[in-house]
């Protein structure tokens, strides 16, 4: 499973369609709370299951996108943050999730 095309929607989605036929979309918003890297991850943690966070329109704008070796993609937000790696399997989970929300 790879993405064929990666793009950004209306300045407030990520759309992927997948060599499979099928497409995603999730809010960037919903990407950037969900962002993998080990900081966001430990403040995920450290919050209540309640703890909605607040982004500066910035932090949920993206800079660039690019392709991490044949597994995954990195995205660099325009406030600099760019550690996160979404491995694939992992955008096809946060689009079922944010399609659910």
């Amino acid at each position: 499973m790879k993405p064929l095309a990666v793009s950004i929607s209306e300045k407030k989605n990520l759309l992927i369609q997948w060599d499979d036929g099928t497409n995603s979309q999730i809010e960037l918003r919903f990407l950037r709370r969900y962002c993998p890297c080990a900081t966001c991850s430990e403040q995920r943690e450290s919050q209540s299951k309640s703890y909605i966070p607040l982004f500066f329109a910035d932090q949920v704008k993206v800079k660039s996108i690019s392709e991490v070796g044949n597994y995954a993609i990195g995205i660099t937000w325009r406030d600099g943050h760019n550690t996160g790696i979404y491995e694939f399997p992992y955008l096809k989970f946060l689009a079922q999730s944010n399609n659910a929300v």
